[in-house]
């Protein structure tokens, strides 16, 4: 943790400037909280107007402090808060959280007053957290620059979840859904408009605090992304699990593209691709962040998803079965030594493979899970554990129940969850530390997501060595025509259809003989980089003279349209099972991004496509292939064969290498179609687009 942060998150000395003594005003709760809740440093109001707050001496300005503190909380409104900005900058303040409101969310001449404020904070040297804040809270050490109502609702504890968010709103939120599961908390910060001090900042030094196990974040943009990967890439190494919603799903990003792959390449996609890269789990909203945060905080790390469902019901059996399979969550196939030993232990009418229905015995013998769960916990193929108790009561055991499901997870170190909605049966489970859920649905969406995020952080890091940067040629417009894009990605070792360029009638007949027919005819020119929009595509031209006409009609279309006339290209007609696509592009906030997925002219249409971030291997490229809704079609489907999604992958991790390594000389590259052949016959591109940077 820098200084500067050391300096807000662990501060000797606060001041509150507008302190007031009533504890429920703003300026009032941080000093009530800061002295509840065991803050150790030197605390000063100021306020002009009073001697004493809230029993302490107060001061009627900075200047008049016996010290410059390390953290000022700025809770007047206005041109007061600017002019209290100044002054702390003035006087040495190292931090200064700024609670108002009225500055860059309001439009244009807001964010002017808010630029001129961390001007003057960064010329003294001094960071500055919001405003529109509700400020920090870290309940480890007692300092609290904040004024939550939700730390009245639910009283703060200690414990090892940090929480950092640009809304004050969702951290309170956050804050109280874990509370009332029972979670202590040590880090709630707010950055509100984020002037200066971004998520990204206090992620990197929350990251840093040994105690804290599990982090939740609340982005609605990402404002410094790379020190966002370097938290990550810090909390794998330390298995510190990140959770996070982003909000704000937009389309901006479509708004501003003018290729197809940056259409397709969609901010929210590539927030998606962006925490995948980084191992950061992405959920909806705070009640998800929440509802999983028990399972992180045991420090369960499965090494598979196959699951063990126990219940007493027949039918919870079934519908546990049923939801498995929703969840990708594979029934563990017992071994038969297993299902002896299960057997041994349960009435004769029980059944010992998985899902184990324990029966309505449970009634009369109140040991049954506690005889079972041994049974099948050695079993190698039982990764996570399900119990799912719809319905006990007078007659049941159920403290007992809970102890033997808590010894067993202490003695096996396996995930194990409970279902039950009665909250009679729930307490027991929940006083033993055993996460417990009111259906099965959020136990096993908490053990699919513990599994996946296990499985993503413990991901091996791709590094790819540093490429030659591409030989553009000179000149020209924004885009390449497309014999220059073929050129390009075929220097850079990707499969192009064979072509030539021809300035001629002459030479485009003479073309169609070399390379074959049937054959495409296409006019060849930057300033259409979209050409079948212009009828300038022939597909399947047989003859030379077919092909010396068709010059004559695409030359004459071209100078129509006062494009450039750089040629027609004659390429050989090349069939594949399936036409898919690879796109490049560079994203504004994060940087390369590479696109793959289902092709062809309806790609805007249909946009089946996943994003990834370089740098990452083909395993990755067939992985993100396999979450596509033409999946199935990749593995063939009535007698087709499947698809070379080897090949493709190739090509995609071929792309992302060129428009690294041409470091930002290329704005995007379209590869589109890729025709993929049967699998092991290859792919093949023929027709692209590249655009250049600025």
């Amino acid at each position: 943790m820098s200084d500067l942060l050391e300096s807000a998150l662990n501060p000797q000395s606060v001041a509150v400037i507008g302190a007031s003594e009533n504890i429920h005003k703003i300026g009032g709760r941080p000093i009530h909280y800061m002295r509840k809740h065991g803050f150790g440093g030197r605390i000063y109001p100021i306020n002009p107007a009073r001697e004493e707050v809230q029993g302490l001496k107060s001061y009627a300005s900075l200047a008049a402090l016996p010290e410059a503190p390390d953290l000022a909380m700025v809770v007047v409104g206005g041109e007061k808060a600017v002019e209290a900005v100044a002054q702390c900058a003035a006087r040495g303040v190292k931090s200064a959280v700024v609670v108002a409101s009225g500055f860059g969310e309001t439009g244009e001449a807001g964010r002017a007053v808010q630029r001129a404020m961390v001007d003057t904070a960064r010329a003294a040297g001094m960071r500055l957290y919001g405003p529109n804040t509700q400020g920090l809270a870290n309940f480890g050490t007692g300092a609290i620059a904040g004024f939550s109502t939700m730390f009245v609702e639910v009283p703060p504890a200690d414990g090892p979840v940090g929480i950092v968010s640009q809304s004050g709103g969702m951290s309170a939120m956050a804050y109280g859904l874990l509370r009332g599961r029972g979670l202590g908390v040590r880090h709630v910060h707010a950055t509100g408009n984020e002037a200066d001090i971004t998520v990204s900042d206090l992620a990197w030094a929350v990251a840093h605090d040994p105690d804290v196990k599990l982090l939740l974040l609340y982005l609605e943009n990402i404002a410094n992304p790379e020190l966002l990967a370097r938290t990550a890439a810090y909390a794998r190494e330390r298995d510190l699990p990140i959770i996070a919603v982003k909000a704000g799903r937009s389309e901006s990003g479509q708004k501003a593209a003018s290729s197809h792959t940056g259409s397709l390449a969609n901010e929210d996609r590539t927030v998606d691709a962006f925490f995948r890269h980084h191992g950061i789990w992405r959920v909806r909203d705070p009640h998800a962040q929440a509802l999983a945060a028990e399972a992180y905080l045991k420090g369960w790390r499965p090494e598979g998803r196959r699951l063990v469902i126990i219940s007493n019901s027949g039918a919870s059996c079934v519908m546990g079965a049923d939801a498995s399979e929703e969840f990708a969550l594979p029934l563990a196939a017992l071994a038969p030594a297993t299902r002896a030993e299960v057997a041994s232990r349960l009435p004769g009418f029980a059944t010992a493979d998985n899902p184990i229905d324990i029966t309505a015995a449970l009634l009369s013998n109140s040991g049954l899970f506690g005889d079972v769960l041994p049974a099948v916990a050695q079993d190698p193929a039982a990764d996570l554990f399900l119990i799912n108790i719809p319905v006990a009561g007078a007659g049941y055991d159920v403290e007992a129940f809970a102890r033997d499901t808590a010894a067993f997870e202490r003695s096996t170190g396996k995930p194990v969850v409970v279902a039950a909605w009665q909250d009679s049966v729930a307490a027991p489970f929940k006083a033993q530390g055993i996460p417990t859920y009111a259906n099965e649905n959020d136990a096993l969406g908490t053990l699919a997501q513990l599994a996946s995020h296990t499985a993503l952080m413990r991901k091996p890091i791709v590094a790819w060595t540093a490429g030659t940067a591409p030989a553009l040629p000179a000149g020209g417009g924004r885009f390449l025509n497309e014999a220059q894009s073929l050129a390009v990605l075929g220097a850079a070792g990707v499969p192009v259809v064979a072509h030539r360029l021809c300035r001629s009638a002459q030479q485009a007949a003479e073309a169609l003989a070399a390379v074959g027919a049937p054959a495409v005819v296409k006019a060849c020119s930057g300033d259409v980089p979209h050409k079948s929009e212009h009828g300038l595509v022939a597909l399947n031209v047989a003859t030379a003279a077919d092909a010396a006409a068709l010059f004559e009609r695409q030359w004459a279309k071209l100078a129509e349209l006062g494009a450039a006339q750089e040629g027609v290209i004659v390429a050989a007609m090349r069939r594949g099972q399936r036409e898919l696509m690879v796109g490049a592009r560079i994203d504004p906030v994060f940087g390369p991004v590479v696109v793959v997925g289902d092709g062809g002219k309806y790609v805007e249409a249909l946009q089946d496509v996943a994003v990834l971030l370089p740098p990452f291997a083909a395993a990755d490229v067939t992985a993100a292939l396999r979450t596509l809704r033409i999946a199935p079609l990749l593995e063939g489907v009535r007698g087709d064969p499947p698809l070379d999604i080897d090949a493709l992958a190739a090509v995609a991790v071929a792309v992302g290498q060129l428009i690294v390594a041409a470091g930002g000389a290329i704005a995007s590259i379209d590869v589109n179609p890729v025709l993929v052949a049967a699998r092991g016959e290859g792919a093949v591109v023929v027709d692209a687009l590249i655009e250049r940077g600025d």
